[in-house]
């Protein structure tokens, strides 16, 4: 009976699992060119439609924010440099989302800031105490 139940669900998750999986073989790929060609028409066509547009923030929470800012962080201080000052301070100010480290109590030293675009997600400033 235990063994008909495992051998149920093991094969109930590989057809799962294989249903789900892709490959470039099965998606269309627009190419590098197609990109070129979307990237030019953004730059010069203003018309164009655009979710972004200035009035609306698009970045509307915290925790979309931060993680939006992790990976950049990661990339420039390090993974492990940037967790450890973990839980985050983010505060929406001005349309900005404000976003920092924390130190344990008696530390020395300092945190990340970065300061990241409510409306357009564009990061304004990058940088690290000593």
């Amino acid at each position: 009976m235990m063994k008909n139940i495992v051998i149920y669900f093991s094969t109930l998750f590989l057809l799962t699992f294989s249903a789900c999986a892709q490959t470039k073989s099965d998606r269309v790929i627009l190419g590098k060119s197609y990109a070129q060609q979307e990237l030019k028409s953004s730059l010069t066509n203003k018309k164009q439609h655009n979710v972004i547009d200035y009035k609306s923030m698009i970045i509307k929470d915290s925790v979309t924010a931060i993680n939006m800012a992790e990976p950049v962080l990661f990339s420039v201080y390090g993974k492990s440099n940037i967790i450890e000052q973990k839980p985050y301070e983010a505060y929406l100010i001005d349309g900005y989302w404000l976003i920092n480290g924390t130190l344990p109590k008696g530390y020395m030293g300092g945190t990340f800031l970065i300061i990241i675009n409510a409306f357009d997600g564009k990061i304004i400033k990058i940088t690290h105490g000593k």
